[in-house]
């Protein structure tokens, strides 16, 4: 049986890593393991506020991980969220 709470948070999860912007960012992340948003930016050549709205959006849908160091914080990828994700679609394809 479907869980309405569970098919927004699923729906949520989806519609934040289905972003090409986003699915670069978590590609970046997962390469260089732990970056901050500064790196991120940089790199893929895009604009400050831009790079912290998609990370925020990342965030709420717990796609990332923060660990705050000094005045900066760092991201990771939520691999446990992630799989966890692949699992429940794996369930219903």
């Amino acid at each position: 049986m479907l869980n309405k709470d569970n098919l927004v948070i699923a729906a949520d999860s989806l519609r934040a890593i289905t972003h090409p912007l986003r699915l670069s960012i978590l590609a970046f992340i997962d390469k260089n393991e732990m970056v901050n948003v500064n790196q991120i930016y940089n790199t893929l050549k895009l604009e400050q506020s831009i790079t912290s709205q998609h990370l925020r959006i990342l965030r709420k849908a717990n796609l990332v991980n923060t660990e705050r160091e000094g005045k900066f914080v760092k991201y990771s990828v939520n691999y446990t969220k992630i799989s966890q994700l692949k699992e429940k679609i794996d369930l219903y394809l």
